[in-house]
């Protein structure tokens, strides 16, 4: 992997553990999980994800049709694991033009997701009505999983969160749009159980959404 590990709540540099903290420190957000160098496609890049995931890496599948695998990347060091994942899709908008995705799992406070969404973070709850019905429903890990609509965010992307398997799932789509896509049910799995099933995973460009958040 190229380039230096950054803050995922703000892309800022890090300082590696060393002699005056045992942790990764950002200047203005004090503890993180590094961010690691964002891994362009491949099925073997995105196992380096699968293998240091200590959260879901979700991924549609199967994918939507004419969708492609475009990027993805990890908070954590090799002594922490995956505290969080980001994997990013794109495709066919369901109005047409390019839609893109991405799906992020993270513990509470890790903050790339709301990254993505475009909020100061770190987490979602702050930002949704959970009082009311949701907006959007997946199949994360065969379980129905509720989503909510995420005000407050860049009118660029619609954004949808919830919780899968006791952590957060963010689902960031561009152009706001292609959020349409949340509401046929996808089904997601979890990459960590996929098996050989991902060697058969399409691939296509590195996304730059993906990049620069």
């Amino acid at each position: 992997m190229r380039g230096e590990p950054s803050c995922p709540k703000c892309g800022g540099r890090v300082r590696a553990p060393g002699i005056f903290a045992d942790s990764w420190q950002c200047d203005v957000h004090g503890t993180v999980h590094p961010l690691q160098p964002v891994i362009p496609p491949s099925v073997e890049a995105l196992g380096v994800v699968v293998h240091h995931a200590r959260v879901p890496v979700w991924m549609p599948w199967p994918l939507p049709v004419g969708w492609l695998f475009t990027g993805a990347t990890f908070a954590g060091d090799d002594r922490s694991g995956g505290r969080a994942t980001a994997v990013a899709c794109s495709g066919p908008g369901p109005l047409g033009g390019i839609g893109e995705l991405i799906l992020v799992a993270e513990e509470l406070g890790v903050g790339l997701g709301a990254r993505y969404a475009g909020l100061d973070g770190p987490d979602p709850g702050p930002h949704m009505s959970v009082e009311k019905p949701p907006q959007a429903k997946v199949l994360a890990a065969g379980r129905p999983t509720p989503l909510w609509h995420v005000a407050d965010t860049p009118d660029d992307r619609a954004v949808f969160a919830g919780e899968a398997l006791g952590l957060w799932l963010w689902a960031v789509v561009w152009p706001e749009q292609s959020g349409l896509l949340m509401y046929d049910e996808l089904v997601l799995t979890d990459l960590r159980d996929a098996g050989a099933e991902m060697d058969l995973l399409p691939c296509g460009a590195l996304s730059p959404r993906i990049l620069e958040p």
